[in-house]
């Protein structure tokens, strides 16, 4: 699975943290934005970059880090195709793929110690949509995707 991975300066250590988990356990990890602490990346560059890349197909999933999280958030859903989660804990980032089928998770390098942020990164990635959800609510999410991509085609403009 490929993850692009992505930081501003606030980011940058808890960022380092999960790249480590995730070379460690096979992920390909694509880096972007802040590769030093010395030299911040603005989430204005980094999330754009991400957000293109998942959507040309270059990466499976992202991880945004960010002070909040809630930046990176914001950004990223400005992108048609962007599903991106702003979440402070293991239980909100394993919903996000499962009700929201969420592919960006960002999270808050001023809010998380790296033990907690790795545990939440390995349930985004292990979680799948509709995941132990029941039948009813399982047709009811995969309309909403579909109802989400109609918004998007009518905000963005089809193609």
């Amino acid at each position: 699975m490929k993850i692009i991975l992505g930081s501003d300066k606030s980011g940058f250590y808890l960022k380092e943290a999960v790249k480590d988990f995730l070379n460690t356990n096979g992920y390909d990890v694509i880096e972007t934005g802040t590769v030093t602490p010395e030299k911040g990346i603005s989430i204005y560059e980094v999330t754009p970059q991400a957000c293109s890349c998942i959507q040309k197909g270059d990466a499976d999933l992202g991880i945004l880090i960010c002070g909040t999280g809630m930046g990176m958030s914001q950004v990223a859903n400005k992108f048609k195709g962007s599903r991106a989660a702003c979440v402070v804990s293991i239980y909100g980032a394993r919903m996000a793929r499962v009700i929201n089928n969420s592919n960006i998770l960002c999270m808050g390098g001023w809010i998380l110690a790296p033990e907690m942020a790795i545990e939440m990164v390995k349930a985004f990635l292990q979680a799948e949509h509709t995941e132990g959800v029941e039948e009813w609510r399982r047709d009811f999410l995969k309309n909403a995707l579909v109802k989400i991509e109609e918004l998007e085609d009518n905000i963005y403009g089809r193609g």
